[in-house]
């Protein structure tokens, strides 16, 4: 019989979704379109869990080189997490089809990271384990992106009965209807809906830290219509 990964129960647990670079950041090869807010409200919700010591499991996607896929290919600095969403005390598991893990993790980690050769985490049986056997009272989303990776997390945890809250603001999508389209699913099946200042409260934090685009460095300025422009 295999002892659970968790017995220590806590109120909450953020669940981090694929918040690489290559997804979150200009430069990446599959940059979601509302990077610069999806950003804002991650780093928000990141700096929360460390202040309030809430444990964080992370996803990450990772695909190697010639598998025909552009984006968090193994060894890029795309597939790389963006640096405010990785804890200092964190344990990483790479995907290779075992379920191997030392029990109560997260009485040790603040962070476990569990890589995937696919979207959903749930086709990993070490990602399946970790998340079906955790006992808390929420599980927090956010990451990206929504259309797919997050909402087979989301609907993974729920088919398990697991009681889960979207940060919609933390979640970056491709396409606009097609997120619309998952967060309804989502909301369908049992999850709660909510925005990150529902958790955190109202923030003035405006810079994201980490993308050189303009938008995200405040480098752009509102176009001005003179007289004869």
């Amino acid at each position: 019989m295999i002892r659970p990964v968790v017995t220590l129960r806590r109120r909450r647990i953020i669940i981090d979704v694929d918040t690489q670079k290559d997804f979150l950041l200009a430069s990446g090869n599959a940059c979601v379109r509302n990077h610069r807010r999806v950003l804002q409200n991650v780093r928000r919700v990141m700096a929360w869990a460390r202040m309030k010591n809430v444990r964080v499991i992370s996803t990450k996607q990772i695909y190697d080189a010639g598998n025909g896929h552009s984006y968090c290919v193994l060894g890029t600095e795309g597939c790389r997490k963006v640096p405010y969403t990785v804890r200092q005390n964190r344990v990483t598991f790479v995907a290779d089809g075992c379920t191997d893990l030392p029990r109560d993790i997260l009485k040790t980690y603040d962070q476990v990271i569990l890589h995937k050769r696919c979207v959903n985490p749930f086709d990993e049986p070490r990602a399946d384990r970790v998340l079906g056997e955790i006992q808390v009272n929420e599980f927090v989303v956010i990451g990206a992106p929504a259309e797919d990776a997050v909402k087979h997390t989301v609907l993974g945890l729920l088919i398990r009965r697991k009681p889960v809250t979207v940060l919609v603001d933390a979640v970056g999508s491709h396409d606009r209807g097609a997120a619309e389209i998952a967060f309804r699913q989502m909301e369908a099946k049992g999850a709660k809906l909510a925005e990150t200042k529902t958790l955190l409260g109202s923030s003035c934090l405006r810079l994201v830290g980490v993308c050189e685009c303009d938008r995200c460095q405040g480098r752009l300025q509102k176009k001005s219509f003179g007289v004869g422009a």
